[in-house]
């Protein structure tokens, strides 16, 4: 396990779990979380993960999803161990989670087992995002991996550490991609033309009258010293000078 170390930007955390099952109302517990930080849409390196002891058998289906089998996880803490150091490590923070009602039905499941309030945080589903940004195509883990060209390779069967890892890039991506910050200030995209709004042509602004051509240089020298469009100009009205000098007199 990581700790959370200092905040210093808007922090968001990308979350999973293994479960033994699929119903927390059912019985079924939580097996493994892990959370990967992010700060301003880029992740810090810090990770949070643990195993958890369910306490009760592992069905085979569930075993064959993520490979935890019950004598494995008998060694490893139950979740009353890992609740206050998992909300301590996640704070406030936004949690990113690939079908997020799912992954919080089970974290607050454990938390009512210890009459601990439900999670407060802010939930992030980038299953929701992915339907709405690609409606009718496939929008599994893997299937948004192999959209963004993300390595699936590590990824031989479920597990919450590398799940998370590839969440936190297809999230990424799904915001805009690494380089996000790379719009000089602005976060929004440019607003679509309206297409039932009539074609006007482009008003003519008229050229600059002397006055404006003279304040336009007056302006330029506060910032450009020696322009080098001053000296071109300098240069063609040289050359003007001398074809007019140089140019035969009418009737000669």
């Amino acid at each position: 396990m990581s700790d959370a170390g200092t905040d210093t930007g808007f922090r968001e955390v990308a979350f999973d779990t293994e479960t033994t099952g699929l119903d927390p109302q059912q019985g079924d517990r939580v097996v493994e979380i892990c959370c990967v930080e992010l700060v301003d849409l880029m992740p810090t390196g810090r990770i949070w993960h643990t195993y958890v002891n369910p306490e009760r058998d592992m069905p085979e289906a569930a075993r064959r999803v993520h490979g935890l089998t019950r004598e494995f996880l008998s060694g490893h803490p139950k979740f009353a161990a890992v609740a206050q150091p998992f909300l301590a490590w996640i704070g406030n923070a936004r949690l990113v989670a690939h079908n997020a009602t799912f992954d919080f039905n089970f974290i607050n499941a454990e938390l009512a087992r210890l009459r601990l309030p439900p999670l407060a945080n802010e939930p992030v589903d980038t299953l929701a995002m992915a339907r709405q940004a690609f409606p009718g195509a496939k929008i599994s883990l893997n299937d948004l991996c192999r959209r963004f060209g993300i390595d699936l390779s590590k990824r031989t069967r479920h597990g919450a550490q590398v799940d998370t890892e590839l969440l936190a890039r297809v999230y990424l991506e799904l915001r805009g991609g690494r380089h996000r910050k790379l719009d000089f200030g602005t976060t929004s995209a440019a607003p679509e033309a309206d297409a039932s709004r009539p074609w006007r042509a482009p008003r003519s602004l008229g050229a600059p009258s002397a006055a404006d051509l003279e304040r336009h240089g007056e302006f330029l020298k506060a910032y450009i010293k020696e322009p080098l469009w001053a000296a071109m100009r300098a240069e063609v009205a040289a050359e003007a000078e001398t074809e007019a000098f140089q140019a035969p007199c009418p009737g000669m």
